[in-house]
């Protein structure tokens, strides 16, 4: 758990690593010229043995002002997701039980944001009951993007179930239907201090959540904006499943800047053995400094 003024952050893990070949994640990249690195990287972040990259799949709980905000759903349970063996039909992953050691149940969250809508941050927004998506986490408004959750409308009215996992039609639709989205535009703000910030690039309307408690206690939830702490020695190289990959690398190269001149903490939604970075310069370089 991290404090950062009267805010507190913790993690909620779903699934623990989450493995991807290299040349999977990163198309055409190689560990070879990263082996130099592999006293930051390993053995957390890659397995340079295996040519793997190691990731997490973790939601953060933010409680500051009052507000339980959940970030992030991860991969849910019981979802239909036959193309990844380790996510389809899941059960008894201990995940709402990892919840309430942070002192919560479902109906405590105020806020599920939402930093985009792939399969594997909006899963938890659903269970299943009775043969019925339902929303886990009833008492919460689920913010949205309004450019992304507009995108895979679209995507769904193309071609119903066949993007994405189909994770919009079990993970999504139901809390449409319920009344309990709310889209939000760049610049919303939830609270005092918590601020929606635009992160497309990764996807088509990605957004961040900065938290704001004084010049220099900063911290900006940036979902797949960073996926694993090599991006900090390459923030050139945009993963596979990244809708602009240019204007992904561009994104995450700004973010490092501002980490390294502000002290921004940087919260991804993958990183393992940690909660968050901070970029380093090192020379014409930066060098991660975990949380």
């Amino acid at each position: 758990m991290l404090t950062l003024g009267a805010a507190t952050i913790s993690k909620v893990t779903d699934l623990d690593p989450f493995v991807l070949p290299v040349d999977l994640l990163f198309p055409g990249r190689s560990l070879d010229n990263l082996r130099g690195e592999a006293d930051v990287l390993a053995p957390d972040h890659v397995d340079f043995d295996g040519a793997n990259i190691l990731l997490g799949l973790h939601s953060f709980v933010l409680q500051v002002g009052g507000l339980n905000i959940l970030i992030d759903s991860c991969v849910g349970e019981l979802k239909p997701r036959p193309r990844r063996g380790d996510w389809n039909e899941r059960q008894d992953t201990g995940y709402l039980k990892r919840l309430a050691q942070c002192g919560l149940t479902p109906e405590d969250v105020d806020v599920v944001m939402c930093t985009h809508l792939h399969a594997d941050h909006v899963g938890w927004n659903t269970r299943l009951e009775n043969g019925r998506w339902v929303p886990t986490f009833p008492n919460a408004r689920y913010v949205i993007g309004r450019k992304e959750l507009v995108h895979w409308q679209e995507q769904e009215r193309v071609s119903p179930g066949e993007h994405n996992h189909g994770a919009y039609a079990d993970s999504v639709l139901p809390l449409v239907e319920a009344g309990l989205v709310e889209p939000v535009d760049d610049g919303f703000s939830l609270a005092k201090g918590l601020e929606i910030v635009p992160l497309d690039g990764h996807s088509p309307g990605q957004i961040g959540l900065e938290l704001v408690h004084g010049p220099q206690e900063r911290a900006l939830f940036c979902g797949d904006a960073i996926h694993s702490p090599v991006q900090v020695f390459r923030p050139e190289w945009s993963s596979c499943f990244c809708f602009d990959p240019a204007r992904a690398a561009d994104v995450r190269r700004g973010l490092l800047q501002r980490s390294a001149e502000e002290g921004l903490l940087l919260l991804p939604a993958h990183l393992r053995g940690c909660c968050g970075l901070r970029a380093k310069p090192e020379g014409a370089r930066y060098r991660p400094e975990f949380t």
